[in-house]
Parts: structure tokens; C-alpha cells; sequence
């Protein structure tokens, strides 16, 4: 029979998961001769055979493993070579480079049970992968992924280890990773001062000590976690004391999804994600008597939870037989730790000991954050696990763009092409740690990606430090982008919208073009332009910052304004925990507008009306309040307030005074919280719903985003779908934040649109 060639060249996630020894099995199977191999835009394979063996070897490529997400296949007829047999050659180098890494992958099940069974040579082995899971990004030095283009260049695989390397049947051929106890990291337990302990075994060690109430530094895939005993009061108090961290809450590693359902009332869409391959914390409803310390979660009804992703955590939760506190080793608003050295000089201070190991981190990259809405999963914060997937952009970029992100929250973005690659979860950037952090990722990510940007784009308000950095940058073209259309356009580029769309993006605030606050938009905005349809009335922020972290100027500052300064202060808990002449200065400020700017941010009128109704003076945390006011709504109240939308004013302006006086009449009268919050909540889904219909009456039907960080509020997002069910297609992030973590996006596609013009 007449033979052929067929060069297929397939790009995506296709190095690090098992590919060239799954085509390898497959060309055996098919009687296909050739050669497979890495390169830098992904995989290419060179078959040869039958027109029938590459017609079922080509069908069969198309249901590539697990972990793999190929974006696209080219393939080509090239001349049959007298070749017998099929091998996987060595990577090649040269080439336009895709980003082709994958993400970490979480311990895969079989790796799993050989750590737990004392006849197998890797058992009780935290270092023990596959080509099925293991580190694959956070450990890259370079592409493409091979070994010496990793950290694990530093250890030498022994004799075993290297034939199962070689074994194109064994489940770790070409596992990059590939160790075991006798040549691969080891771990060692020490003190807070460095002193190293020798215990039989360190991770034993580790887990006595916490449950004996101790805080141990814990190196994990991407960085340092802070562990403690997740049901012991005073060791997490003595953990929030040390890290310096009042009142937010703490992510609790469980050892599997059944004691997870035993702190947590979880969805099959939540036990999904939880068990995913990214392995992300997910936000769930804690379960009423759940065996936790309050102080994880304080004043909160949800807990996030999260799996072991690695033989070391699993052999950790299983050794201490109790859910544990595993929180981002650092101080409040740095970056996280990620270096033993480092480790040691900065967590000294928090910990009682260390587990370390001696696999260098190459990039850090803190844990995932994730939560089920409207049955979805929605990233709150997208790193380990989804770093560096990339997201497909159309039309492609006509030059290479770094988007700089914003302050809060950060993540950066580098585009080129038809792929955009968001950086890992950095922070906030107003800490000169965090900020020399965000530098270097930045700089890695460049070179690791082999891109160099031609475009920087960046969000207008001038004194961001990601501004500044960008403003700072040798590129000559910089583009700057209004932040709430970075934010739609972030949700268009997720789910490949072309043309124009109707965008409601509701925040705590963002730099408008006029230089007030915006923050409760409805947008007509494509990626070329946006025109601002209508904005939630504004609020005097008396103090301006000051304000934000204490929400109770914000609650006198909606009251006055709903009742022209005429409203019984005295009534309200709130005003008696701030001295009389505090009060009264506060409101003379804003009745004057003295140091008081206007903010339209919808987040604001969270803060406002929760500080209100719980008496809150203050917020420990940004998004505090506005996260209390919504875990306490009333599930099956249907009830809501009045507004109305001023269509004289341009834009239109959402006013929600009616609504306001109708709540202080409610909290005067006794109206339970719960009730007050789900009528805000439906009130805000009513009025914003009614400005949407407005605007597709003016501008015609368009598709529907609803990003921001508001839109990280279940009861919000899912009510404001639903209301709108019947008179558009409504679309929510998924696989990018709503909130500032995916506004790097956005203002990347931004840029590339106005370069583009700028070339035509």
C-alpha cells in the first residue's frame, strides 16, 4: 500500500500533560512511524504511513488527555521517509514561541495512592508526580518545558527514576519532574530562628506541632502557607495577631470532599470545582455547628475550603487529622514568600517552625480563588492552577501589548497575537515589597513568554503605582484606559464579543474621564470606544480615602442626602460609637463639599447601607462591610424599594434616595437586617435592570456584561440575570475576575484596538 507524511503541528497546552507519550502510544497502535517532539509553539509530529493509519491516527489526536487544551491543529502533506518506527526526539528551540506550559497541576490519584502505600518506593514521598499532575509552571525557567528548562535541573535522576524516564509505557515518560527519596528535594523542619530539627520524619513533625496549637511556615507549589489548627480559637487568634491580619478570612485546607461537606453546605457545582485539577479555594455556605473556629471567618457565613494539591499537603492533612488554616505566608498586603532565605528572615516573627524543602520556586504564584455563580465557577482571583493558560483574543493583536493592571488586586497582561496570558495574582500594589514583586513577574513573564511589548497600556488614574510604572516604561507607545471600560472590555475578550455592547460595570471606584469617581456605569462600549448611558447618584466621600475605611461618613453622607439633613441621627447605633463633634465636623464637610469628592461607585452604597443597618463603623478589610451586608440577606425575601432614573441629567442618573428613606423607615421600625439587605440587593437588581432595558431601547439590542467587583455578590449577579433573562443575552465572567484581577484584559485589547486604528 502507498504510503504518506503528514507534519501536524498542534499549539495550546500540550507540554507538561503527558502529550508526546500519549502520540507516541497512539502511533504504535495505529502502525505510524515518525517522530513527535517540543518546540516552541507547541508540539509538532511528523507521521508517516498508510492514508488509512494517518486518516485514524489524526481522528484519534483529536481527543487529546485531561490536562491538555490544544487551540489549534495545522497539518500539512510532507514526502514519506523510509522511517520504521515512531520516537520522541528532542525538543527544539527555534521558532515563534506560544506560551505551551501548563499550569500546576494538582497530585493525580494514582500518585496519591502510591505516597500512602508502604510498599511502594515513593511512599510517604512529598515530592512524588507524574505526567499527569505536578509543578510544571511555578518550577519553568524557560520554554520549552523540558527538564533543564526547570528548577529540577538541579537534581539528578537516579537509575530507576531515569529508565521510567525513558519507558515510553510508564506513566512518568518524559515527567519532567520525575524524583524519588533517593535523588530528588528532600524537606527539613527548623525552627523560627533556623535551627534544624531532626525528626524521623518532618512532616509528622509539622503536623504534632499544629496540633499542638504552634503556626508553621509550610514551602508549598508556588510559595509559603501559614498553617495552624483550623479548629483551635486561640492558635488562629495568636496567627492573626503575629500576621498582622484583623479580621478577613482564612482559607481552610480539608483533606478531601467529605470533610469539606462537614464544614460546608457545597453544590455539585462547588464539589466540581473543588476537586478540579486547579484545585482553587472555593467560597461555599459554611454548615450551621461546623467544627471551625469563628475566628477563621469572622462575622461570615461562608467559608473557603480547599483541597491538598500536592503529596506534601496530602501527607500533611491525613498526619494531623483536622482541617487547617493554610494562608499566604507573608504580612497583611505583601507579596507572598517563596525563597527559604527569605522565609527565614521575614516569617520569623509569625512562625514556630518551618517545613522547608530545597526545590527552588522559580515564580511565585499564590492560590486560586473561586466561587459558584448562577452554576458557574467564577474566578475571584485567578494564579496557581490557571497561570499561565492563555485566553484566545479576536481579532488578533496587530502588536505585542503589556496591559499594567490596576492597583487593587493586581494582575498584569501580555498579549501578542491571538493569545493574552494574565499574570499571577500580585496584590496591592502600595507596599514597596508588593510593587518590586510586580516589576519582576513582569520581567519574567516577558522573557518566559519571549515577548517584548510594543504597546504598554494603563488605567488613567495618575497616581496608581501600576500607572506609574507603565508612565516609566523606554516602550514610546502608552495608551491609557479608562478603568469601567477596561472592565467591559474584559468580559467581551473572555467570551469573544465582536462589535458593541451594553456593559453594566459596578465597582467601588474607578478614575472617570471627567476626574470624579465612577464605579456604578451602564456603558454602550466596544474595544474601540464606550459612551457612559447612565451612573448611580454620586456620593460625597468626606475625607476620600478616609471615607472607604470608615463607612459610617458614608452612611451620614447617604442619610443627610436622602433627607435633605434633616434625618434622626440620634436613632441609628452607628453615629453613637463616633464623638459628637467627629459627627458633626463629617457632616459639615459634606454639606459644604469640603474634602468630599463625589464617588458613583456602587460599591459605596454597600458600605453605606451595611455600616448602617449592622452598625459598622469601620471596615478592617476593603470589601468588608459590603460582603457582611450580603451574606445576611434574606434568601426568600421578594420585597423591595423605590428609585427612579433621571433621563434629563447625561448620563442618566440611577437615583436611590426613595430607597433609602424607605430603609431608615425599616431600621427605625425594627425590620430585621436580613430583610432590609435582600430589599437593597433587589432594589439595586431592579433599578439597574431597568437602566439596561432604557439603554437597549436607545441603543438597540446588544449583548449584556456584568463585570466589576460588585459582580463578585452572587445575589447581585444572578438577580441581575435573571431580571434581564427575557430581554438580552446577559453574559458574567467565568474564567477572568470581575474585579480588578481581570482588568488587565480588558485594557489590553483596549490598546491593541487603538494601535490598530493608528496603523490603518
Amino acid at each position: 500500500m502507498m504510503r504518506a507524511g503528514r507534519r501536524i503541528e498542534i499549539h495550546g497546552i500540550v507540554q507538561g500533560v503527558g502529550f508526546r507519550p500519549w502520540v507516541y502510544r497512539l502511533a504504535r497502535e495505529e502502525g505510524v512511524a515518525g517522530r513527535v517532539r517540543n518546540d516552541a509553539a507547541g508540539v509538532t509530529i511528523e507521521a508517516f504511513g498508510t492514508e488509512q493509519a494517518l486518516q485514524e491516527f489524526m481522528r484519534r489526536l483529536a481527543a487529546p488527555p485531561p490536562a491538555a487544551d490544544v487551540h489549534d491543529v495545522l497539518t500539512t502533506a510532507i514526502p514519506d521517509e523510509p522511517v520504521a518506527e515512531f520516537k520522541i526526539t528532542p525538543s527544539a528551540a527555534e521558532g515563534t514561541r506560544r506560551i505551551a506550559i501548563p499550569a500546576d497541576l494538582a497530585t493525580c490519584s494514582e500518585c496519591v495512592d502510591e505516597i500512602f502505600d508502604p510498599s511502594n518506593r515513593r511512599f510517604r514521598y512529598a515530592f512524588t508526580n507524574c505526567t499527569n499532575c505536578g509543578p510544571r509552571f511555578t518550577i519553568t525557567r524557560d520554554a520549552p518545558y523540558d527538564r533543564p528548562a526547570t528548577t529540577m535541573a538541579d537534581f539528578t535522576m537516579c537509575p530507576r527514576c531515569q529508565r521510567e524516564y525513558e519507558d515510553p509505557l510508564d506513566r512518568r515518560f518524559h515527567a519532567q519532574p520525575n524524583a524519588c527519596p533517593r535523588c530528588g528535594p528532600r524537606l527539613v523542619l527548623v525552627t523560627a530562628q533556623g535551627t534544624v530539627l531532626d525528626p524521623v520524619d518532618p512532616i509528622q513533625a509539622a503536623a504534632a506541632a499544629l496540633a499542638d496549637g504552634l503556626v508553621v511556615g509550610i514551602k508549598g507549589l508556588g510559595g509559603f502557607h501559614l498553617a495552624c489548627d483550623a479548629t483551635d480559637a486561640a492558635a488562629v487568634r495568636t496567627l492573626r495577631l503575629r500576621k498582622r491580619r484583623d479580621e478577613k478570612p482564612f482559607a481552610v485546607m480539608v483533606r478531601d470532599v467529605h470533610a469539606a461537606e462537614q464544614l460546608a453546605v457545597l453544590t455539585d457545582a462547588e464539589r466540581t470545582l473543588l476537586t478540579s485539577v486547579e484545585r482553587p479555594v472555593v467560597i461555599a455556605s459554611r454548615r450551621s455547628g461546623a467544627r471551625l473556629a469563628a475566628e477563621v471567618a469572622p462575622n461570615s457565613s461562608l467559608v473557603g475550603l480547599m483541597l491538598p494539591y500536592t503529596p506534601l499537603h496530602h501527607l500533611l492533612l491525613h498526619d494531623a487529622a483536622r482541617p487547617l488554616v493554610m494562608t499566604s505566608a507573608n504580612y497583611s498586603d505583601e507579596p507572598i514568600v517563596y525563597e527559604n532565605d527569605e522565609a527565614l528572615e521575614h516569617l520569623a516573627a509569625i512562625v514556630d517552625l518551618l517545613l522547608l524543602h530545597d526545590r527552588r520556586i522559580e515564580t511565585r504564584c499564590d492560590d486560586s480563588v473561586a466561587r459558584v455563580i448562577a452554576g458557574r465557577p467564577v474566578l475571584l482571583r485567578r494564579s496557581r492552577g490557571y497561570v499561565p493558560r492563555a485566553i484566545r483574543v479576536d481579532p488578533p493583536l496587530p502588536v505585542p501589548v503589556l496591559a499594567c493592571g490596576a492597583l487593587l488586586k493586581n494582575t498584569f497582561c501580555i498579549a501578542a497575537g491571538d493569545s493574552a496570558v494574565l499574570g499571577p495574582h500580585i496584590g496591592d500594589l502600595d507596599n514597596l515589597a508588593t510593587y518590586q514583586s510586580y516589576g519582576e513577574s513582569i520581567e519574567r513573564m516577558s522573557r518566559f513568554l519571549d515577548v517584548t511589548p510594543e504597546v504598554v497600556a494603563y488605567d488613567l488614574h495618575p497616581d496608581y503605582m501600576s500607572t506609574r510604572y507603565a508612565l516609566a516604561r523606554p516602550e514610546v507607545i502608552k495608551i491609557g484606559v479608562q478603568h469601567h471600560h477596561a472592565h467591559i472590555a474584559s468580559a467581551m475578550a473572555e467570551h469573544g464579543l465582536q462589535g458593541q455592547v451594553i456593559g453594566v460595570a459596578y465597582d467601588g471606584t474607578g478614575f472617570g474621564t471627567d476626574g470624579s469617581a465612577w464605579g456604578g456605569e451602564i456603558m454602550v462600549a466596544g474595544y474601540e470606544a464606550c459612551h457612559r448611558v447612565a451612573t448611580l447618584r454620586p456620593i460625597p466621600l468626606a475625607g476620600g480615602d478616609a471615607a472607604i475605611r470608615n463607612p459610617w461618613r458614608i452612611a451620614l453622607a447617604l442619610v443627610d442626602d436622602a433627607f435633605g439633613g434633616r434625618a434622626p441621627l440620634d436613632a441609628f447605633p452607628l453615629f453613637d460609637t463616633r464623638p459628637f463633634c467627629e459627627v458633626t465636623n463629617v457632616r459639615r464637610m459634606v454639606a459644604d463639599r469640603i474634602h468630599s469628592p463625589l464617588a458613583h461607585g456602587a460599591g459605596r452604597y454597600f458600605d453605606g447601607v451595611g455600616a448602617l443597618a449592622l452598625a459598622r463603623p469601620s471596615a478592617r478589610y476593603e470589601g468588608q462591610i459590603a460582603l457582611e451586608w450580603n451574606v445576611i440577606a434574606d434568601p426568600g425575601e421578594r420585597g423591595r424599594y423605590g428609585f427612579e432614573i433621571d433621563e434629563r441629567t447625561s448620563p442618566w442618573t440611577i437615583d436611590l434616595r426613595a430607597m433609602f428613606e424607605e430603609i431608615v423607615h425599616n431600621l427605625l421600625t425594627k425590620t430585621p437586617a436580613s430583610v432590609v439587605s435582600a430589599r437593597f440587593h433587589n432594589t439595586l437588581v431592579a433599578a439597574t435592570a431597568e437602566g439596561v432595558r432604557r439603554a437597549i431601547r436607545s441603543a438597540g439590542s446588544l449583548p449584556v456584561v456584568l463585570t466589576g467587583g460588585c459582580f463578585q455578590n452572587a445575589r447581585l449577579a444572578e438577580g441581575l440575570a435573571a431580571e434581564l433573562t427575557n430581554d438580552c443575552t446577559v453574559y458574567l465572567h467565568n474564567r477572568v475576575p470581575p474585579g480588578d484581577g481581570g482588568i488587565a484584559l480588558g485594557q489590553a485589547v483596549i490598546a491593541a484596538a487603538t494601535a490598530r486604528r493608528q496603523m490603518e
